[in-house]
């Protein structure tokens, strides 16, 4: 089999791409997510909101670990 230069160029541009759409942008906007979930304006829901739309296949890969419950309160008595 004979592969050219510019059709192996291709192959990783395509799979660099696509790693970086399934893998590397939705760990750093669940990482964004679970930081700013709480304390975020209404423009920054906004733009959170956008981002789950944009990668939403992606996301769904990385679902499972998702945990957005909020942390327990330390109540001082």
């Amino acid at each position: 089999m004979n592969l050219s230069l510019s059709m192996i160029i291709n192959l990783s541009l395509f799979l660099g791409l696509l790693g970086g759409y399934l893998l590397i942008m939705p760990a750093i906007t669940y990482l964004y997510l679970q930081k700013r979930w709480y304390v975020a304006s209404s423009f920054e829901r906004g733009f959170m909101y956008f981002l789950v739309f944009l990668f939403f296949p992606s996301l769904l890969l990385l679902s499972p670990f998702l945990n957005f419950r909020p942390q327990p309160r330390q109540i001082q008595s």
